[in-house]
């Protein structure tokens, strides 16, 4: 079964319900691994790649841009440019750091050669810059967008004020304004979004895309208190199991995912893209075999009581251990 796709934000953009996320590519994936779950995405219906330009300048011997010059080399070989929804994002390599004019430019226009394309789907602000005035930062966007190298633009890890300004200049100056935002959103980790960012976004009609839906891999259920699991995001993913919050979602995850017949992963993504203002989870997968479970999401729609079992488990108090660990600059 394929999924309908879903109109992103005013964008006039549409979606899978799941975003795959290339964070991994040229990281834990290496360009042979990254083509076979790209294949296997867009084999599936998907046609949403989410990447960034600092991925993964984090590995030793990397430089950033590698995670885009994959997908660039993906999207040639298979000649199919036009049937995907490329996004990604800017602000955060070491070289093209911050919002201001002069960088928005430059980073693009190194994003657009690696990517191998003379246009970005959708360009986020990686990490807002509070250095720079939002009018600098919209203004600069808009002239990508008039000048045919972005088709919509978007912010990630912004306050909602600074969110509000931007929007609220773009409208009054007649410019692009954002159609989406990407932020940190899971069943353990609801406080970021919710509240007044969510109801920003939701009130300017903006499209959430959350990172981090799978919790760096803890919601795929193989995390448990005591029990190793070799991997590149371990760390992170083992604090969540020795919380309470973490122990609860596990739980419902596990009772739900038994009676659907389906993987703890794919009923921790249904329940995300069933939350109000979501458009597409972001998910991403190292090897094929990963990949099932998760663009399985698009087609799983949870019960009215499955969902509420699961935003209840998600609120349980956060106690036990910690959850303040290092992880990447995903997002």
């Amino acid at each position: 079964m394929t999924s309908p796709l879903r109109p992103l934000g005013t964008s006039g953009l549409h979606v899978f319900p799941l975003a795959l996320g290339g964070n991994v590519f040229g990281w834990s994936a290496d360009e042979a691994g990254s083509f076979a779950v790209l294949d296997a995405y867009a084999a599936a219906g998907g046609n949403f790649v989410d990447t960034a330009d600092v991925y993964s300048e984090w590995v030793e011997g990397n430089e950033g841009g590698e995670s885009e010059t994959i997908i660039g080399r993906w999207l040639a070989s298979r000649g199919n440019r036009s049937d995907v929804v490329v996004a990604t994002k800017v602000g955060a390599h070491s070289r093209f750091k911050g919002l201001s004019a002069g960088t928005l430019k430059a980073g693009a226009e190194e994003s657009l050669r690696r990517l191998g394309t003379d246009y970005i789907d959708l360009f986020y602000t990686h990490f807002d810059d509070e250095s720079v005035p939002v009018e600098e930062i919209v203004t600069a966007l808009d002239r990508l967008v008039r000048d045919g190298k972005v088709r919509a633009v978007a912010a990630s890890n912004i306050s909602p004020e600074r969110l509000r300004a931007s929007l609220d200049f773009a409208e009054a100056e007649g410019l692009a304004r954002y159609v989406a935002l990407q932020p940190e959103y899971n069943l353990v980790s609801r406080e970021k979004y919710e509240g007044p960012l969510l109801d920003t976004v939701a009130g300017a009609g903006l499209a959430a895309v959350p990172y981090y839906g799978l919790a760096s891999g803890f919601l795929t259920g193989k995390y448990r208190p005591g029990r190793s699991v070799e991997s590149v995001r371990a760390h992170r993913a083992a604090g969540l199991a020795e919380t309470a919050r973490g122990r609860a979602v596990l739980a419902a995850l596990d009772g739900i995912a038994e009676a659907r017949g389906a993987e703890p992963a794919t009923v921790a993504l249904a329940w995300l893209a069933s939350r109000p203002t979501v458009a597409a989870p972001i998910a991403s997968a190292r090897t094929v075999e990963q990949l099932p479970a998760l663009v399985a999401a698009a087609d799983l729609t949870l019960t009215a009581d499955e969902a509420a079992r699961l935003t209840a488990a998600s609120e349980t108090p956060e106690t036990l251990g910690t959850t303040e660990t290092a992880g990447t600059t995903e997002g």
